[in-house]
């Protein structure tokens, strides 16, 4: 079995439940915030909608480079953050599929303002900073949505909302 073979009920898991939280996401509420030095809602689920992405970026080259100038991705619409999500792991799921176990054994960095943040194999990356990254904010915007009494889906089982 591949590496990418290993990867991919995981990720389509994740995914699924990634989805999942994202269609609970009220349009009206995008700029709402819990506290003044936290994102919006909707920059929290953009960011959320767009960690799937990385995957295409870590596997598509050597390196990812973000500066301090660069404008963060944030949806206008809850249409805007399902085509977002759609598209992102649609594209992230082919490019996991199509990368070789050497080419996922080769180094990757993230760069920002100019400083390595880190150097690792695709592999760990996908596993860290896509999947595991993604899962971190996915629980926080689950906390997002109780605080403004959405019902949260369950993600691996039933929630309190659907038992």
């Amino acid at each position: 079995m591949t590496i990418s073979e290993m990867l991919l009920p995981e990720f389509d898991q994740e995914m699924a439940n990634t989805r999942k939280i994202l269609d609970c996401v009220p349009e009206e509420k995008l700029a709402w915030k819990p506290h003044a030095k936290s994102m919006s809602l909707g920059r929290l689920a953009s960011h959320v909608a767009e960690l799937a992405h990385w995957a295409v970026a870590v596997i598509g080259a050597d390196k990812l480079e973000i500066t301090p100038d660069m404008k963060p991705f944030n949806v206008a619409s809850k249409a805007e953050l399902i085509g977002a999500v759609d598209k992102n792991i649609a594209e992230a799921r082919a490019a996991i599929a199509g990368a070789s176990d050497e080419h996922l054994g080769k180094t990757w960095s993230f760069i920002y303002a100019g400083h390595t943040v880190f150097t690792m194999p695709r592999t760990v990356v996908l596993r860290n900073m896509v999947m595991s990254h993604l899962i971190h904010h996915r629980g926080q915007l689950s906390v997002y949505l109780r605080l403004i009494d959405v019902p949260i889906p369950g993600m691996y089982g039933p929630s309190a909302d659907n038992k």
